[in-house]
């Protein structure tokens, strides 16, 4: 075990900063999930959507839907030989994610496991849902990808929020079961389910089982390598110990970071600091710099909560408030709108520490959305 390092919090933020891509933005998508391990995938488009706004100070030129058009093809039909990665849920949350293909084999167990469990959504099937699987697989498989809507007449699915079909439930259960993969997205984001062997390569698909230790370390240095300086469970630290190394901050709880970060560490402990009042970064709600909301609290004085399934009497911030990161600092928010029939980016509410100004980070806003602000 390593001894802790004692390091400000000055250079631990700028180290969040420079070790999350937001110094100097990486060349291609690929590379920014190899070094993430996965982007989070959510629906809701207000101002583009959570993994458009997570990669795009990340990725050099990213364009708004670079994500979708990197995992399943532009035209929606990238073939499996070609994949390099994929659309499934974290192990331990029903969180959509885009993964690389080594998580694959690590999402075996907790598929299997799905179709013994209770759930609505992610657990086993019904007898009504399970009497329709052979009929679900067998129009899959002779007519290629397809979404709920092609199977008409199967009944409402109970238990389960919205007008969700009987036939929308159980390909959603074969997808969590790992029986279906997303092969492309339709409009309004819609999900088009093809069989595993016509999404990922048959390379990918025949990698064995790991055992349960292998999977579980597997899961927290996922978790380094989405927010690179981590607060560790009880119980985690055991399962990587050689591989992390204690940081301690003054007012903050225990914190880790791979070894394999230090010189990224080493250097930002060796500059000048930078000025809060630096070119300001729009966050995504969920940006893996603010994910960890005890990290964001003690170590950016920052506490935030995503308020999108906040009742609006509630919201302190707004429905879809993106964080401003100034330097080595998180000075505030805003509350952007996309007004698509107008072609104009609203700005719903604004709170932002004084000194900062928000126009040039709003102009490549509205620019990256196609609007006029």
């Amino acid at each position: 075990m390593f001894p802790p390092l004692k390091v400000t919090p000055d250079t631990a933020r700028r180290f969040m900063r420079r070790a999350l891509l937001l110094d100097a933005p990486v060349p291609d998508i690929a590379t920014a999930l190899a070094h993430h391990g996965y982007v989070q995938i959510d629906p809701i488009n207000i101002a583009g959507r959570m993994h458009d706004h997570i990669l795009r100070p990340r990725v050099a030129g990213y364009a708004e839907g670079g994500l979708m058009r990197h995992l399943h093809g532009a035209d929606g039909a990238l073939p499996a030989a070609r994949r390099t990665a994929f659309e499934h849920h974290l192990p331990t949350a029903n969180t959509l994610v885009a993964f690389t293909l080594d998580a694959w084999p690590h999402l075996l167990t907790v598929m299997r496991s799905r179709t013994r469990r209770n759930g609505a959504w992610s657990g086993r099937l019904s007898p009504r849902q399970k009497a329709l699987v052979p009929q679900l697989l067998a129009e899959i498989t002779a007519r290629g990808p397809l979404s709920s809507e092609d199977f008409a007449g199967t009944g409402r699915s109970r238990h389960v929020w919205g007008a969700a079909t009987q036939a929308k439930t159980a390909l959603q259960k074969l997808f969590f079961h790992g029986r279906l993969l997303i092969a492309r997205r339709g409009d309004a984001n819609r999900r088009f389910y093809d069989l595993p062997e016509r999404v990922l390569p048959p390379q990918v698909l025949a990698l064995p089982e790991p055992p349960a230790a292998e999977t579980a370390r597997w899961e927290i240095l996922l978790k380094f390598r989405q927010r690179r300086l981590v607060l560790l469970k009880r119980g985690e630290l055991p399962l990587v110990e050689d591989l992390v190394q204690a940081i301690h901050v003054d007012d903050c709880p225990p914190l880790h970071c791979l070894r394999e970060d230090l010189p990224i560490l080493e250097a930002c402990h060796s500059e000048c600091s930078e000025q809060s009042t630096a070119t300001p970064v729009l966050l995504a709600p969920l940006d893996p710099l603010i994910y960890d909301r005890r990290v964001t609290s003690a170590l950016w004085q920052f506490d935030y909560t995503w308020e999108a399934y906040t009742p609006p009497s509630k919201r302190r911030r707004g429905y879809y408030a993106l964080p401003v990161l100034a330097g080595t600092a998180i000075v505030g928010h805003v509350d952007p709108k996309a007004d698509r029939p107008a072609r104009k980016l609203r700005l719903m509410a604004r709170t932002v520490k004084r000194g900062h100004k928000l126009a040039p980070a709003l102009d490549e806003l509205a620019r990256w959305l196609g609007l006029r602000r």
